[in-house]
Formats: structure tokens, C-alpha cells, sequence
């Protein structure tokens, strides 16, 4: 099944698949984007959808890099952060976008509506670390101090 071409201003909706059919179908659509070389961001209803999602397109397409991109799981009012563990999870994916790391992107619709920091602030103020590296003095200097 091929996903039809989608003028710009245009509607189409197809109705949702029984099953995996919708994972397969995303699958080979992944695979024409990464073929192509692009990106390809897939935004589904719930978070739920993302995970499961993530879950059954690599048996479809085992060479998919697939990152989900969490919700922040707060609602817009709340008096608390949101969990450590997700700023860390969102920091880590937008990082591997940036470095070309990841061929599908999934994330929720209440995801996709926040706001992100321009991609030169998150290469400009984060830096990356490996076991057993050598350390540039100078450039973590550099990078705490533009940090604050």
C-alpha cells in the first residue's frame, strides 16, 4: 500500500489499519525517507501509539534507527518539573537527530505543539562525552562559560 501524495492545504484521512498494518506501513514509508537520505517525523495521537509504534516497525524494517520523543507527562499548569529522566531522554534524541543518528523520529501531537530551543542553542550549549576520550580543556571551558 502506498500512502497517496498530499497537495499542500489538502485533507486526507485513511481509516486506521487493524493491527500492525499501520507499523508495516510506516515501516516502508521509513524506508523510501532513509533511502532518500531524510528524516522522517511521525506524529501519532498518544504517547502510547509512539512507544508501540517504535516497538513493531524494526520487525518490519530491521535497519530503522528509531528514536521516540517523550511527552514532558505534565500538564500545562502544573507546579512540578517534569521527570529528570524525560529532559534527559528529549535532550538525548535531539542530539542524535542533530548528529544524523536516527532515521524516524515518532513523537505525540501534544509533543509536536511545544516549542523546542533553535537547533544552534542545543549544539552550542551541550557537548558529548564517551568512556576512555580525551577531554578538550579549552572547548568544555568554552562551552560551560556560554552555558552560564
Amino acid at each position: 500500500m502506498q500512502l497517496p501524495t498530499i497537495a499542500p492545504g489538502k485533507r486526507f484521512t485513511l481509516p486506521r489499519p487493524t493491527g500492525s498494518a499501520d507499523a508495516l506501513l510506516l515501516a516502508r514509508l521509513a524506508r523510501q525517507h532513509t533511502d532518500a537520505r531524510r528524516l522522517l517525523a511521525i506524529v501519532t495521537a498518544e504517547p502510547a501509539d509512539a512507544q508501540r509504534l517504535a516497538d513493531e516497525m524494526p520487525f518490519f524494517e530491521t535497519g530503522l534507527r528509531i528514536a521516540v520523543f517523550p511527552d514532558w507527562e505534565t500538564l500545562p499548569y502544573d507546579s512540578f518539573s517534569p521527570h529528570q529522566d524525560l529532559i534527559s531522554e528529549r535532550l538525548a534524541t535531539l542530539w542524535s537527530v542533530l548528529q544524523g543518528e536516527v532515521d524516524v523520529v515518532l513523537l505525540p501531537a501534544s509533543t509536536a505543539l511545544t516549542r523546542l530551543a533553535p537547533t544552534s542553542f542545543l549544539a552550542a550549549t551541550t557537548f558529548h562525552f564517551k568512556q576512555k576520550s580525551r577531554l578538550d580543556e579549552a572547548k568544555l571551558k568554552s562551552q560551560l562559560v556560554l552555558a552560564g
